[in-house]
């Protein structure tokens, strides 16, 4: 399982001229746009959702919003909260939206409790989505030229790379891509846990499947990202949660005589890839010992990588409140990694 975050400082300014929608400039400024946008799916599978990609302490008016797409249709992709139902329209929902304040109005007692503060803020936001044109507008992809998309790729995750660069375009600060592949696609390769978690066959999927998935669309986000002049202010990290076993083998597929052996969780050692948003390219931080199982020099830790897409992102301080009010810091631990840039 693979994520993709990345982050654009909005820099730009807008004329009193500009009044095209499809001018990127124009969708920066967009209030209605969500802060964070997560694709195409969740991480977890049949039906239960891990921790760690939500708002969490934080309060669900943190949580991201939450785009479905699918493997068999990869321009189509779902955004349940730009969606009406059948029976419902803009002024319908506009209407609804005045009794809902009238009835708040009741309840002013209850807006100094954190929950319902929260739960109101998502509400608002809901209703933003709800009725702006322009927000379903930057999630379609299938209005990109065909020749960008082709150097995309096919496919869901190809189709999510291109959606993250229109995203991140039209002013969304921070945008996940959740390299999850198709239910039946891991299926037929035989990929032990799923995805990039190869318990069985690891060769046999990384060189047909998750591999091929991952690098072009990859290759084609940076072009891109290049082209338009964004990729200085974009920072784009690759990275998992866990590195696979320097040991061929697991047990769950027969072990290292297996036909087509997979590979185990190993946490100790790892790779992270960073591009853009400052970073010098070309150059590598750290090393491992040789059969690459442990650090053997520049030890980093899951909270330096973190620490270093906030100094990219000019956050220095992670001071917060959680939803009872009480102080906390968000990542007292590790130092971000100044050399790269």
């Amino acid at each position: 399982m693979t994520s993709l975050p990345w982050h654009t400082p909005l820099r730009s300014s807008v004329s009193s001229e500009t009044k095209h929608l499809d001018c990127p400039a124009y969708w920066r400024h967009l209030s209605h746009l969500p802060q964070l946008v997560w694709l195409p799916r969740p991480a977890g599978n049949s039906g239960v959702f891990r921790p760690g990609q939500y708002g969490a302490r934080l309060g669900v008016e943190y949580d991201p919003l939450c785009v479905d797409g699918q493997e068999a249709n990869p321009l189509e992709f779902r955004v349940p909260a730009l969606a009406l139902q059948d029976d419902l329209n803009v002024d319908l929902l506009s209407n609804r939206r005045e009794l809902l304040q009238t009835l708040d109005g009741a309840h002013r007692d209850l807006d100094d409790v954190a929950a319902v503060r929260n739960f109101s803020q998502q509400q608002q936001k809901a209703f933003s989505l709800l009725c702006s044109p322009e927000s379903k507008q930057a999630f379609d992809v299938s209005s990109e030229p065909q020749a960008v998309r082709d150097r995309y790729g096919k496919g869901m995750i190809a189709m999510s790379m291109l959606m993250a660069r229109r995203l991140v375009e039209a002013g969304v600060p921070f945008v996940t891509v959740n390299h999850q592949t198709d239910d039946e696609l891991w299926k037929k390769h035989g990929c032990g846990g799923g995805w990039w978690d190869t318990h069985g066959n690891n060769f046999g999927c990384l060189k047909t499947l998750l591999l091929p998935e991952l690098d072009r669309p990859l290759g084609a986000l940076l072009e891109d990202l290049h082209s338009r002049g964004m990729l200085e202010e974009t920072l784009v990290l690759v990275n998992s949660e866990m590195g696979r076993n320097p040991k061929i083998g697991d047990f769950r597929s027969g072990g290292a005589s297996a036909k087509a052996p997979g590979r185990d969780h190993w946490t100790h050692c790892m790779s992270v890839l960073f591009a853009g948003g400052g970073i010098q390219g070309g150059q590598t931080y750290g090393a491992s010992d040789k059969v690459g199982a442990y650090p053997a020099d520049k030890r980093v830790s899951p909270e330096d990588i973190a620490k270093t897409v906030y100094y990219a992102m000019g956050i220095d301080n992670l001071d917060a409140v959680d939803r009872e009010g009480k102080p906390f810091n968000l990542l007292p631990d590790g130092k971000p990694l100044k050399p790269l840039f």
